[in-house]
């Protein structure tokens, strides 16, 4: 059974009670946290620093890419 550390501390599900974020946003001058370098080596969920290592979260991740799911398009099953 899980339990908590601290009861009396609730973790909302609101964004601007969980404090700074910091995402790697494609196309701007994004600074590392770390070392405040620029060179990224960038993933497909994920952006490392290439001088320290420090990994940052993309900030549109699933947007484009192969292999999504697209709306319109009938599935094999559904087709019969």
């Amino acid at each position: 059974m899980l339990s908590l550390v601290d009861a009396r501390r609730t973790f909302a599900h609101d964004p601007a009670r969980r404090g700074f974020q910091m995402l790697y946003h494609p196309g701007e001058a994004n600074r590392c946290p770390g070392c405040g370098r620029t060179h990224w080596y960038v993933g497909r969920l994920s952006a490392e620093c290439g001088f320290c290592g420090t990994a940052v979260a993309l900030a549109d991740t699933g947007m484009t890419g192969t292999g999504l799911f697209h709306r319109g398009q009938p599935r094999l099953d559904e087709a019969a």
